[in-house]
C-alpha cells in the first residue's frame, strides 16, 4: 500500500466515524450494523467458517460519510480454503433533492482468487431515482484509479469507469429485500471487466437483531491466471444494529 493510499484510508476513516448516509429525518446520526455468522464441524472432519460484517455511518447536515469493512474466513482440517477481505470508505455530499456528489475509496483481498489485494479510489454522482413507500433505488456513476497487486507480486494501475445501483424494497414494517449491482469497466481494455452483485433478505426479530442471508457474486472477465472468472458466496446469520 503506498503512503497516499495510507494516508487517504486515515483521514477517510477519521471522517467516518464523525459523519455518514443521510437517512430520515428522524434516523439517528450515527448508525452501527454487524454481520455475523459461524459454523464449526469436528469429528470426522473439522471445518471452521466465519464471516464478519460491520458498518459504521454518521449524518450530519448535507454530509454523508460511511465506512464498512468484511472477512470470510474458512478451514478445513487445519488448511485454509476460504479467506477473503474488503473494507471501504465514502464521503458524500448533497448537492440538490436527491443528488449528491461522492468521494471514496474500496480495498479488497481474496487468496484464493490470487488477488493479494485491490485498491480504487474515485469520485462521482448519485442519483435516488426513486423513494416511495416501500421502495428505494440509488443509480451511481464515477470515476475510478485501480491499484492492485496479485499474489506473484505482479502489478498494475489503470483507469476505469463505474456503475452501481442499490435497491430495496420492504416487505412490512421491517422485514426488506436489497440488491447491489456494480460495474467496473477498465478505460484501457475494453475486455477487462468486473461484476459485482449481492441479493440480501433480512428479516427482523427484535428491534436491533434481525436474521439475513445474502448472495454475493463477484465476477471478474480476466482473472488470474489458472483461476476461475466467477466467485459466489452464500451467507446466513444474525445481523446486529446499534
Amino acid at each position: 500500500m503506498s503512503h497516499v493510499q495510507q494516508v487517504a484510508l486515515a483521514v477517510a476513516s477519521a471522517f467516518a466515524i464523525g459523519a455518514g448516509p443521510v437517512g430520515a429525518q428522524d434516523a439517528p446520526p450515527v448508525r452501527l450494523t454487524l454481520d455475523l455468522g459461524f459454523v464449526d464441524v469436528s469429528g470426522n472432519t473439522n471445518v471452521t467458517t466465519f464471516n464478519l460484517g460491520e458498518k459504521l455511518s454518521y449524518a450530519t447536515g448535507r454530509w454523508t460519510l460511511s465506512q464498512a469493512a468484511g472477512v470470510i474466513y474458512g478451514n478445513t482440517d487445519g488448511s485454509a480454503t476460504v479467506e477473503q477481505y474488503d473494507a471501504g470508505v465514502r464521503a458524500d455530499y448533497a448537492v440538490v433533492n436527491r443528488v449528491s456528489v461522492f468521494v471514496g475509496a474500496t480495498y479488497y483481498r481474496n487468496v484464493f482468487a490470487g488477488l493479494a489485494e485491490r485498491w480504487n479510489e474515485g469520485a462521482g454522482l448519485a442519483w435516488k431515482a426513486v423513494t416511495i413507500a416501500r421502495d428505494s433505488l440509488q443509480l451511481e456513476g464515477a470515476l475510478v484509479v485501480n491499484q492492485e497487486r496479485n499474489l506473484l507480486d505482479q502489478r498494475r494501475t489503470f483507469g476505469a469507469s463505474r456503475a452501481a445501483l442499490q435497491f430495496k424494497h420492504l416487505f412490512g414494517e421491517s422485514a426488506f429485500f436489497s440488491q447491489f449491482l456494480e460495474w467496473i469497466a477498465s478505460v484501457e481494455d475494453s475486455d477487462d471487466q468486473r461484476v459485482n452483485s449481492e441479493s440480501a433478505l433480512t428479516a427482523p426479530i427484535s428491534k436491533q437483531i434481525a436474521l439475513k442471508a445474502a448472495y454475493v457474486i463477484r465476477f471478474d472477465n480476466q482473472p488470474e491466471p489458472g483461476k476461475l472468472d466467477t466467485d459466489r458466496t452464500f451467507t446466513t446469520g444474525l445481523q446486529i444494529v446499534f
